[in-house]
């Protein structure tokens, strides 16, 4: 690493000699009479005509990633708010393209056109308020509508009503994992801080809360299909991102404060393997895995498993040296297999009375068993 820092620091004071020796030479301009430095009309077509090489490229570069790498984006959203989201992301890649395409090509061909030629001059004026006029209105316009539609969307998104029926789940950031807690039937989170952290008590509940008695913590996130689901995020360590990428959801942990957000699922994890390009993303991704496993087993090793599409949790703030593994898998239930999942976890409060139990503690023997070992210990005697 320090032979790294290094060898950056010298590339970095070469680009810096390298400055000053062509600022020193600019300010030498004119003190001789050596016109060996000055451009000529051939030069001067010559950068004209690359520009529109360039322009040429940036197009046709533009095109081959839309169609090498556009079917890698994100698809149909599977959130209630996604589709607004996607709304405002469209909005803003048209108006991006259509002022890159515009503004381009004039800036390449002015350069072209207006290129240097011998004994030409050129014009100068100092100002012109028709035009300053129309560069800086039109684009304020475009951004206030943008800003605007941003709020609108962002004010309906992280509205949450407290009298909402809502599930109520913290998610618990730390290096380099993820874990839930569900507020139970009380539909209430318990306290919790870094200072009751201790065993399987990881997150820090405070046991004392009687809202924290019916707690559960999982290292699998389940959401009921349809209901609004309210989280809340803490953080343990370093910031963190909780980026949901297939509900359009992404929210900061931060140490030391409860961040919130909130949405709806609309489609159950099968129901969403089932769409139609859900099914041919997968079929592509286990086609290159299957030739991979060729590859492997030929050298070999072992084959890779067929992919199955899961949601995910994952981190999108760079924490640490294992951030890029720090994810957590989500299964969107319909609201009964949901209702029927969450009646199988154990209580977190359950878990830690059993953990802490002592652990020579005399067994409970149920009353009927204790009547048949006293029979067969009076035998045992007899004989």
């Amino acid at each position: 690493m320090t032979s790294l820092l290094v060898i950056i620091v010298l590339v970095l004071l070469a680009v810096a000699l390298w400055q000053l020796t062509k600022i020193f030479d600019l300010t030498q301009v004119g003190s001789s009479s050596d016109n060996s430095q000055v451009a000529t009309d051939k030069d001067n077509n010559l950068q004209g005509y690359l520009m529109f090489g360039f322009l040429a490229f940036i197009y046709i570069f533009t095109i081959y990633g839309l169609l090498k790498w556009g079917g890698l984006a994100l698809h149909t959203p599977a959130s209630a708010h996604g589709g607004t989201v996607d709304n405002l992301m469209n909005i803003s890649w048209v108006l991006l393209f259509t002022v890159q395409a515009i503004t381009q090509v004039l800036l390449h061909y002015f350069s072209f056109k207006y290129r240097g030629k011998q004994g030409q001059k050129a014009l100068y004026f100092a100002d012109n308020n028709k035009l300053e006029a129309i560069w800086s209105i039109i684009p304020a316009v475009v951004l206030a509508g943008l800003i605007l539609y941003g709020l609108y969307a962002w004010t309906n998104i992280m509205f949450i009503d407290d009298e909402e029926d809502t599930v109520v789940i913290e998610l618990y950031a730390q290096q380099f994992k993820w874990s839930a807690r569900y507020a139970g039937e009380d539909n209430v989170l318990g306290k919790a801080n870094v200072r009751f952290i201790e065993g399987i008590n990881t997150l820090g509940v405070d046991l004392s809360d009687p809202n924290a008695q019916d707690d559960i913590v999982v290292s699998e996130l389940h959401i009921p299909k349809g209901k609004k689901v309210h989280f809340k995020m803490r953080s343990q360590d370093v910031l963190h991102s909780a980026y949901m990428p297939h509900f359009r959801a992404q929210m900061n942990c931060v140490p030391g404060m409860v961040t919130e957000f909130a949405f709806e699922p609309i489609y159950t994890t099968a129901e969403y393997r089932e769409l139609p390009y859900m099914v041919e993303k997968v079929a592509h991704i286990n086609e290159l895995r299957a030739k991979k496993s060729v590859e492997l087993i030929a050298k070999g090793g072992t084959g890779l498993d067929p992919y199955t599409f899961d949601y995910v949790l994952i981190c999108n703030k760079i924490c640490g040296a294992s951030h890029y593994n720090m994810q957590m898998k989500i299964v969107v239930d319909t609201p009964e297999d949901y209702k029927k999942w969450i009646k199988e976890q154990a209580l977190l409060s359950q878990q830690i009375k059993e953990a802490n139990a002592p652990a020579d503690a005399a067994t409970p023997i149920d009353a009927s068993k204790a009547k048949d070992t006293v029979v067969v210990a009076n035998v045992v005697a007899v004989k």
